[in-house]
């Protein structure tokens, strides 16, 4: 069976990490289509999964160049044009989970599939949560819409690689109880 290279696909590697995972129930942002998404945090050491990134989105722009032109005389350069890959140092220095790392806001209208390390179908909707690790498959391609030109990113996939810290700010039932101590219960 013959592999067919998409140039705008990519599989990001396993230490990427999923945050604001809108991934079981598609969420309306202001009034727009309902959609599934998730903010994947690579990390800056990941340098195979960002310049793999970086080409994909070159493909898109190059792939979309007529779509990005519109009714203009050329297509706008790419270094002017909104593109998702986004650096979290410089856009979100106040959250420590996106501290020397890149993200990219993924989105897509229909559900991603979800699978587990050995490629199982998750249908535990608590195995997937804003902090785990895993793999996500993404494509970009190039948007012009009511005057805005750039590169998006769909959401094809999505492959649980291990657990993480969940993020959020909200404490699991599980380290809430987690100590044995019941001094203060009913005192």
């Amino acid at each position: 069976m013959a592999k067919f290279n998409n140039p705008t696909k990519v599989i990001t590697g396993v230490d990427t990490r999923w945050s604001y995972a809108n991934v079981w129930d598609p969420k309306s942002i202001n009034g727009s289509t309902p959609k599934y998404s998730v903010s994947l945090i690579i990390p800056k050491s990941d340098k195979v999964t960002i310049q793999k990134i970086k080409a994909a989105i070159q493909a898109a722009y190059e792939e979309g160049e007529s779509k990005l032109k519109g009714n203009g005389k050329s297509v706008p350069s790419l270094s002017v044009i909104k593109t998702p890959l986004r650096d979290g140092d410089l856009e979100r220095p106040d959250d420590e989970a996106y501290k020397n790392a890149y993200f990219v806001n993924a989105n897509s209208a229909t559900a991603p599939g979800i699978v587990d390390a050995d490629r199982q179908q998750i249908i535990d909707r608590s195995e997937v949560y804003s902090g785990v690790y895993g793999r996500a498959s993404i494509n970009f391609y190039a948007f012009n819409s009511n005057g805005n030109k750039g590169i998006a990113c769909g959401l094809n996939n999505l492959q649980k690689i291990r657990d993480g810290e969940p993020l959020g700010g909200k404490a699991s039932a599980e380290s809430d109880f987690a100590t044995d101590d019941d001094d203060d219960f009913l005192n």
